[in-house]
C-alpha cells in the first residue's frame, strides 16, 4: 500500500519514466507521421491544453500580482538569458580542451543559451507548487526575447543555424502568437 501511495505522491515522475520506457520498447508510435501524430498532437494540442488548463487554474488576482513583480521578472530573465549562457559557456571553454566533436560543443551552447520550453516551464512549477503565472509570464517573454535578439545577435540573420534555431522556437511560440 505504501508503494502505491508513494507512486500517486510522484505521478509527474512516473508518467515521465513510463513515457521513456514505452518510447524505448516502440519508437515508431511517437515519431512524425505515426499514430500519435506528435506534429500536431505535441505542437497544437499538447500546448493548448497545458495553456487552457493553466489558465483556468488562475484568478485574476494572481494573474495582476504576477506581473507587478518586476524584480522576480528582471531576475529570472537575467538568469535565464545571462547568467546561465555564461556558465554554460565557461564550462564549454573547459570542454573545448578535449577531443569532443566541436559540433557537439556548438549545440550544448546552443541549448545552453535557450529558455526553458513554455509548456515544461508551466507544468513543473505547478508540480512543485510555484508561482505558476510567473512561470508562464517569465517563459513566454523569454523565449520571445530569445528570438528577437539573442539568435539575430549571435549568429546573424542569414545562417543555417539561426533558421534551425527559428525552427525550434516557433514550436515554442505557438501559444501566443
Amino acid at each position: 500500500m505504501r508503494l502505491l501511495e508513494r507512486m500517486r505522491k510522484e505521478w509527474f515522475m512516473v508518467g515521465i519514466v513510463l513515457a521513456i520506457s514505452g518510447a524505448k520498447l516502440e519508437p515508431s508510435i511517437g515519431v512524425n507521421g505515426g499514430p500519435l501524430k506528435p506534429e500536431i498532437t505535441v505542437s497544437y494540442i499538447a500546448v493548448a491544453t497545458i495553456f487552457f488548463n493553466s489558465g483556468l487554474s488562475l484568478n485574476t488576482e494572481e494573474l495582476t500580482s504576477a506581473l507587478v513583480h518586476l524584480k522576480l521578472h528582471l531576475f529570472i530573465q537575467i538568469f535565464t538569458l545571462a547568467f546561465f549562457p555564461a556558465a554554460i559557456w565557461l564550462f564549454l571553454q573547459l570542454l573545448s580542451i578535449t577531443p569532443i566533436n566541436e559540433w557537439l560543443l556548438k549545440g550544448l551552447q546552443t541549448v545552453g543559451c535557450m529558455p526553458p520550453p513554455v509548456s515544461s516551464a508551466v507544468i513543473l512549477t505547478k508540480a512543485v507548487g510555484g508561482n505558476e503565472a510567473a512561470a508562464i509570464f517569465n517563459s513566454a517573454f523569454g523565449s520571445f526575447l530569445m528570438d528577437r535578439v539573442k539568435i539575430k545577435g549571435s549568429y546573424g540573420d542569414n545562417s543555417l543555424l539561426h533558421s534551425r534555431l527559428k525552427q525550434v522556437l516557433e514550436v515554442q511560440m505557438k501559444p501566443i502568437d
